[in-house]
């Protein structure tokens, strides 16, 4: 070893365990390097125009920091090549004009796509979740790992876990649906994708909002969230729970609403008490943006930002984005006043270092920033797009009239949405989130996939017809008349994505009721008295009330965000190039008023109202396909099995239509006499399979009984002994075999191990 090698501290020397790293270089940071760790800087206060500034880094980063906010996702609009620029002269200013040379993190938004200009826009969450294809979301997260390690990010504030139970709320369209079986199988498979088999390659995933973010009360943006201990366990922690212990999860970030009136930000029972103690998760916690000087403004249960610090440290928030506003010059005051320990900095500290010990950026924080561009929206990036779109998509109602013949003589494209680009994205794409004049990566509508796909003999007319919201019908002449001349009508209708008003759907924007806003329904009734038929194409982030509509309309297609390719996807669907196989990950009810409507309730959760019943008009797992499914041999062995056994569930699906089509395989358990009362049903596995015409596929469950288990009336989760029912299906409603097995033995209580998930052989 050289004498220069022989004078690095140890925390330099990568062949030294990294928890021995850590400890060495606590022990030589100030209180003022520490808590510097435990903060972020926005990237916009670091620039002089479009350039690193030295001089603002030199009073903003003089103690270091712990994370850099969203170089490629800010306002600026920096390419691929500038972001990288900029990040590695941020990491080459604290690598060299810091005292230790401690790098920063640098996190973004990565919801549905890298949130970067030039970047690839795919389908929105809940299309991930329409998928049931795990393996799918698991390659595009792998896309945009690629992508933000490209222009030096570490970090990807997603997946959202929250469970959708109130359609109202404008994050749904983030979620990955209603039920937490379903979310936890896609949300492992993101982390997964993002973070990698080594995270020296990889991206932190963050795991948000924890916990229970998406039932507020009233459908409301952070509201308080009413749920009761055993619900809050086995629903809404269940995805973070497999996050954690499934894919190491690296990091998590807290909810902004309260429950029982603890803010989640304060909470130690669930940052620290649950996550850690009870599932040993070794990551670190980050804030919601601004969530903990909430505590002050918002909850109002802390008196002052210093206040808010201590409650948000002594909770279990290790890191405070986007920027210094409590855990800054408050939190230093507090610790000098010893109002907190600094033993209490240093084990936050300590979890921020082990990470950025474990990205490998102590030995090298730098990018390639020549290669940077060349690794954004590929052909091959595209191309993965397009497939999510087209998987994402649901055939909610068919007549007959789908796909369109390739013959097709004329076709009218109507509606607001039919030639928008915007409308194709969620509120976390580039172009929606910093809402951009331009889009910021090319786009597909509609009506160009229309185009694109018809054959040179067919007219395509297009009028819009009316806006999403406004109430004005003057457009509605001019649809009518390409209507009466065309074929066909395929009405693209919905709603657009924004954040805080900017839109209809996406954070901050609840609404009251879910019918198709402004004048819609009145558009498709306009279109209706033509007398030709009429496609429903729906682009929009949450369930939608159709009940004035449905019978209007001879097929319906739900869509969601489908994201820069969704244009093309709509249109493989609409001429049958591709076989919708899509399913919903949340129920679309009848009414607003029958809310919450999730297919997993209790028994008594089914009575009816005095002019309908509690049922949806389209249940989760709902889909058509323009092909047919049988299923039969159902076979369930052993029949009987100890509370640490299984069962395998076996059955064969065959294609008795006309063309190759995919079916998505799902299985529902249910307990017939628990000693608490149970969901009718809860989705326990599923798969999607391709079947050519007339093949016949096995399908084999294995199902731990530990799967089954659940909190019993001492809130112990427990392997109830019993009988269970089995019914498999084509959704939850449409349940095609069912059979029995039953547990035998003494209960069994879990411990902190559990098995997530069954897996599934197709032959």
């Amino acid at each position: 070893m050289s004498s220069q090698q022989s004078s690095k501290p140890p925390y330099l020397d990568p062949n030294l365990p990294i928890e021995y790293r850590v400890k060495d270089l606590l022990s030589r940071m100030t209180l003022e390097e520490k808590i510097a760790q435990l903060s972020s800087v926005d990237v916009s206060k670091l620039l002089d125009g479009r350039k690193f500034s030295v001089e603002k880094a030199r009073e903003l980063l003089k103690h270091g920091v712990g994370q850099i906010t969203r170089v490629s996702g800010s306002r600026i609009g920096l390419t691929p090549r500038e972001a990288a620029e900029v990040a590695n002269a941020i990491q080459r200013f604290l690598r060299e004009e810091t005292r230790l040379g401690i790098p920063a993190i640098v996190h973004e938004e990565c919801l549905a796509g890298f949130m970067a200009f030039n970047a690839t826009s795919f389908p929105q969450a809940i299309n991930l979740a329409s998928t049931w294809n795990p393996q799918l979301v698991e390659r595009v997260a792998e896309v945009i790992r690629r992508q933000m390690r490209a222009v030096g990010a570490h970090q990807g504030l997603a997946p959202v876990l929250d469970i959708a139970r109130d359609p109202r709320w404008g994050r749904t369209e983030e979620t990955y649906g209603e039920d937490p079986y379903l979310a936890a199988s896609i949300g492992v498979a993101y982390i997964r994708g993002l973070q990698g088999s080594d995270i020296r390659y990889g991206v932190v995933a963050t795991p948000k909002h924890f916990v229970a973010h998406g039932v507020p009360e009233g459908g409301r943006n952070l509201a308080p969230v009413h749920v009761s201990p055993r619900e809050l366990r086995e629903v809404f922690m269940f995805p973070f729970e497999a996050a954690v212990k499934c894919a190491g999860a690296l990091s998590l970030m807290n909810a902004y609403h309260d429950i029982d009136g603890i803010p989640c930000a304060a909470s130690r029972e669930l940052l620290t008490d649950i996550l850690r103690g009870e599932w040993g998760f070794q990551g670190y916690v980050v804030s919601d943006y601004g969530a903990i000087r909430m505590l002050k403004t918002f909850h109002l249960v802390a008196y002052d930002e210093r206040d808010a610090a201590i409650q948000a440290l002594e909770a279990g928030i290790d890191v405070e984005l986007p920027d210094r506003l409590c855990y800054g010059d408050p939190l230093l005051q507090a610790v000098r006043e010893g109002l907190v320990s600094e033993e209490l900095v240093d084990i936050a500290v300590a979890r921020v270092l082990r990470v950025k010990f474990l990205l490998g950026l102590f030995e090298d924080p730098y990018v390639d920033v020549d290669r940077a561009p060349s690794l954004f929206d590929t052909e091959e990036d595209r191309s993965l797009a397009l497939q999510v779109a087209r998987e994402s998509i649901i055939l909610l109602k068919n007549d007959g009239i789908l796909p369109i013949p390739r013959d097709i003589r004329s076709i009218a494209v109507v509606g607001p949405n039919a030639a928008s680009t915007r409308c194709l994205l969620g509120d976390y794409s580039y172009t929606v989130h910093v809402r951009t004049a331009v889009d910021a990566v090319r786009i597909v509508s509609v009506l160009d996939g229309i185009k694109s796909r018809v054959p040179s003999s067919c007219s395509v007319y297009y009028a819009m017809g009316c806006d999403v919201s406004s109430t004005s019908k003057e457009g509605f002449d001019e649809a009518i008349a390409i209507a009466e001349k065309s074929d066909v009508v395929v009405a693209v209708l919905g709603e657009t994505s924004g954040l805080f008003g900017s839109g209809l759907s996406g954070e901050g924007n609840d609404r009251v009721d879910l019918r198709l806003p402004g004048v819609q329904e009145e558009f498709v009734e306009a279109l209706h008295s033509v007398g030709k038929p009429i496609i429903l194409v729906l682009v929009n982030g949450r369930p939608l009330i159709l009940d004035r509509i449905v019978d209007k309309c001879q097929a319906i297609i739900e869509a969601w965000f489908p994201g820069e390719e969704g244009g093309n996807a709509i249109a493989d669907i609409l001429f049958g190039y591709y076989n919708p196989a899509g399913r919903l990950p949340i129920s679309i009810p009848k009414e607003t008023g029958q809310i919450p409507v999730y297919y997993s309730r209790r028994p008594s959760s089914f009575r009816s109202y005095i002019s309908m019943d509690a049922k949806p008009l389209y249940p989760f797992g709902h889909g058509l396909s323009y092909t047919s499914f049988s299923y039969r041999d159902l076979e369930i062995s052993p029949s009987r099995i100890q509370p640490n056994g299984y069962v395998e569930v076996k059955l064969r699906i065959e294609n008795t239509g006309t063309r190759l089509g995919e079916e998505v395989v799902q299985l529902y358990i249910r307990k017939d006499t628990p000693s608490v009362s149970r969901p009718v049903k809860e989705l326990k596995g599923f798969k999607r399979i391709p079947v050519n015409v007339g093949e016949v596929k096995t399908v084999r469950f294995k199902l731990w009984a530990e799967q089954l288990a659940f909190y019993d009336r001492r809130m112990k989760l427990t392997v109830e002994p019993g009988v269970y029912t089995v019914m498999v299906g084509s959704s939850s409603e449409d349940i095609r075999l069912t059979g029995k097995f039953e547990i035998v033995g003494t209960a069994r209580i879990l411990d902190s191990r559990r098995i997530f998930f069954s897996h599934v052989d197709v032959m």
